[in-house]
């Protein structure tokens, strides 16, 4: 009888460690869009180190730029098209798949942290193009400026398309929200400001629908994300994918997440003040 009971907590203590990893695996449903947070112990490494507030700036930049390796292998799953054939190998004919060259692949770092964070993604997806947007925060006006856009007027039918900035997080604080509301209420009355929570994440991604790209043909890279701009983000695009190296509960009043990395950038190139 106490064998039995034994083996039988095993049995259902092994079932419970199985379904507990199972869903881990299992994207974040958040609106209309799906957050992933992979699982993967090196992706909770990364993030570890990126955390440390000793964390050298050449490894700090070193540790972004693996992390984006891993959250853009994650990404790519499933969504790469390939090519099957056969070739010779040294002892036999082989049945083989490649990835299809033939498809448009494109990366979207946002200047400057963005640059780290997609530094390796070339040893992962082949035959991309890399497109450069610069964007910084007005400071008067807290909406996202933008001072260097590469993107090409169209992109090719089908182009599947990554977007890569470290921070999800607001773009604006609640409180400079109010206080930009309140000073420049005239402004929004005649429609010229842009409702609720900006950001650099939504500015690039509106360059990109003006540009007649489908949401379901862009694919977020980040390092931490934020709820308030995977709001934003789940209620202007529908469809949308994210893949982050976690999700921090808060923001404060300084549009900081918490408890974040700090500046990304400036950690990333020892530009902190």
């Amino acid at each position: 009888m106490c064998i039995l009971f034994i083996r039988s907590f095993v049995i259902l203590d092994v079932a419970a460690y199985f379904l507990s990893r199972l869903r881990s695996f299992a994207p974040v449903l958040r609106g209309a869009r799906v957050v992933y947070v992979p699982p993967h112990p090196l992706i909770k490494h990364w993030v570890s180190v990126l955390r440390n507030e000793q964390t050298p700036s050449p490894i700090f930049r070193n540790a972004l730029a693996e992390l984006g390796r891993l959250l853009m292998y994650e990404a790519a799953r499933d969504w790469l098209p390939t090519v099957s054939g056969e070739i010779q190998s040294p002892l036999a004919v082989a049945s083989v798949e490649f990835i299809d060259p033939r498809e448009p692949l494109a990366i979207i770092p946002i200047l400057r942290a963005g640059l780290a964070l997609a530094e390796h993604a070339s040893s992962v997806l082949p035959a991309t193009k890399t497109y450069h947007l610069g964007i910084s925060r007005n400071e008067e006006t807290l909406q996202p400026t933008i001072y260097l856009n590469k993107l090409p007027e169209k992109f090719a039918d089908g182009c599947k398309i990554f977007v890569v900035d470290p921070m999800l997080a607001t773009g604006e604080s609640l409180s400079m929200m109010s206080c930009r509301l309140n000073t420049l209420s005239k402004a929004a009355d005649m429609g010229g400001l842009e409702d609720g929570i900006g950001g650099t994440m939504v500015a690039a991604l509106n360059l990109l629908k003006d540009r007649g790209v489908d949401n379901k043909h862009i694919k977020v890279i980040s390092a931490v994300a934020a709820p308030p701009a995977l709001q934003k983000l789940s209620e202007q695009f529908p469809g949308l994918h994210v893949y982050t190296g976690i999700i921090d509960p808060e923001v404060n009043e300084k549009g900081f997440i918490i408890p974040g990395l700090g500046d990304a950038g400036d950690r990333s190139y020892g530009t902190d003040p």
